[in-house]
């Protein structure tokens, strides 16, 4: 029997949101002197690494505001650049993809507490810097 009430749900990979201020300060490299050239970088070690220790594919989305909000999306890492608080839109994210896993990438307390009240999980900055 062909009835779409039969099919399996579309699987989709994990949403990996990544706080792109708060990943890109949690280590003192300078960062501060070049904010977009640090979302760059953050950018780029996730298309090449992705999420590591996690061999399933995963979908990445880096939240960024400020300075860094021309930063462009490259091949496996989809750029959100925030209007206003990079935290409302990261809020806003784990909110209109309810319906699947999402992890959020950050060390902001107020954030984490904000996502995890949506059912997301969270992990800090080590999770994709190592």
């Amino acid at each position: 029997m062909d009835d779409a009430r039969d099919a399996a749900p579309p699987h989709h990979p994990l949403l990996v949101i990544v706080d792109g201020a708060n990943v890109v300060g949690s280590r003192p490299d300078g960062w501060w002197r070049d904010r977009a050239g640090a979302a760059e970088r953050l950018r780029d070690r996730l298309a090449e690494t992705g999420l590591p220790g996690r061999a399933e594919p995963v979908e990445i989305v880096l939240v960024v505001e400020g300075a860094a909000r021309d930063v462009t999306p490259v091949p496996g890492v989809r750029v959100e650049a925030a209007p206003g608080s990079g935290d409302d839109r990261i809020v806003e994210l784990a909110a209109e993809h309810g319906d699947r896993d999402r992890l959020v990438i950050t060390a902001d307390r107020e954030l984490r507490r904000r996502v995890t009240e949506l059912g997301a999980e969270v992990a800090g900055p080590r999770a994709v810097l190592g």
